[in-house]
């Protein structure tokens, strides 16, 4: 994977999320970006989002960050 591969992973997830906002409730629309994540992302896809996501730091969406936190087949 390049070097630019999270940066553009993270771009889609909080993607996936702002589409998802309409749903309102952040548990709902970050259940729905897990849904989307299992369904739609490569397994190695997922766990670079993953590790990821363990920078406080990463310019992840909260629904993003709650997604992967709350769903282990996220990742």
């Amino acid at each position: 994977m390049s070097a630019t591969q999270p940066d553009h992973l993270v771009k889609m997830a909080n993607d996936i999320a702002r589409n998802l906002a309409a749903w309102g409730d952040e548990a709902v629309v970050a259940a729905k970006v897990a849904d989307h994540l299992r369904r739609f992302w490569t397994p190695a896809m997922r766990a670079q989002l993953a590790a990821t996501a363990h920078d406080p730091d990463a310019p992840l969406l909260p629904a993003v960050r709650r997604a992967l936190a709350a769903d282990p087949a996220t990742t």
